[in-house]
């Protein structure tokens, strides 16, 4: 099994390393982990930047899990064991790879899939019609409903979890709610874990996943990961 990861940042800051020590965590347990660097919607601290915006994060990201399952072999990966999960932007990214068909790189191969086996969701952004990410698209803004998740439900998708906490600041716990329900409603599996008066970053106070999450969420990924076959 191999896990790829995308981190948040509302597509405009955040760096690989902030998965660095989940990768960490998750290599001990004989999983090949990545995590990915992507193209970001800012040029010398301002936005919008003139020509990325949160879609060429998706190609990226699209075109990262597609060179995963080209190269799996040379990592020893099965080739349908391959995970996407994300936090914030970058879960959205990790939903992206699964549910938006358009938007991918000249460059790549469109014979080999970029769809993951399964997605770890961490206070994700299913939903891209807001604020933030209009402003990101510039004069794309038009584009925004084509790289929301939210609006791409469809039967058929790989199984999901996510986490949450009641008091996001960031992404409104409703908007998770209502694709808990759409997701359910064309029958896919999706697992939601809500946590009473937890924030964006969900294991604020603890350094030691960038506040990411905290050892007691990864234990729950793990249990997901085994259901699946995806982790002994």
């Amino acid at each position: 099994t191999a896990i790829v990861f995308f981190h948040g940042g509302g597509w405009a800051y955040g760096t690989p390393s902030e998965f660095f020590t989940t990768c960490e965590r998750y290599a001990r347990m004989g999983i090949v982990t990545f995590s990915v660097e992507y193209r970001l919607s800012i040029e010398n601290g301002v936005t919008p930047h003139p020509t990325i915006s949160p879609i060429e994060s998706v190609m990226d990201a699209k075109s990262a899990m597609r060179w995963v399952r080209e190269n799996a072999a040379r990592f020893h990966i099965d080739k349908n064991k391959i995970v996407a999960s994300g936090q914030s932007a970058g879960g959205h990214l990790a939903l992206s790879t699964a549910m938006i068909d358009d938007y991918n790189e000249k460059s790549d191969n469109p014979g080999i899939s970029c769809r993951p086996d399964a997605i770890l969701l961490f206070s994700a952004c299913v939903n891209t019609v807001e604020g933030w990410c209009d402003r990101l698209l510039a004069d794309r803004r038009n584009q925004i409903w084509g790289i929301s998740p939210a609006h791409h439900i469809r039967s058929g998708l790989p199984p999901m979890i996510e986490f949450h906490g009641t008091d996001d600041e960031q992404v409104p716990k409703w908007t998770v709610q209502f694709f808990e329900s759409a997701m359910k409603k064309e029958g896919n599996y999706f697992e939601l874990h809500i946590y009473e008066g937890r924030k964006h970053y969900l294991g604020d106070g603890n350094p030691k996943y960038s506040r990411y999450f905290d050892d007691e969420i990864l234990k729950l990924a793990d249990d997901f990961l085994r259901k699946y076959k995806l982790m002994d």
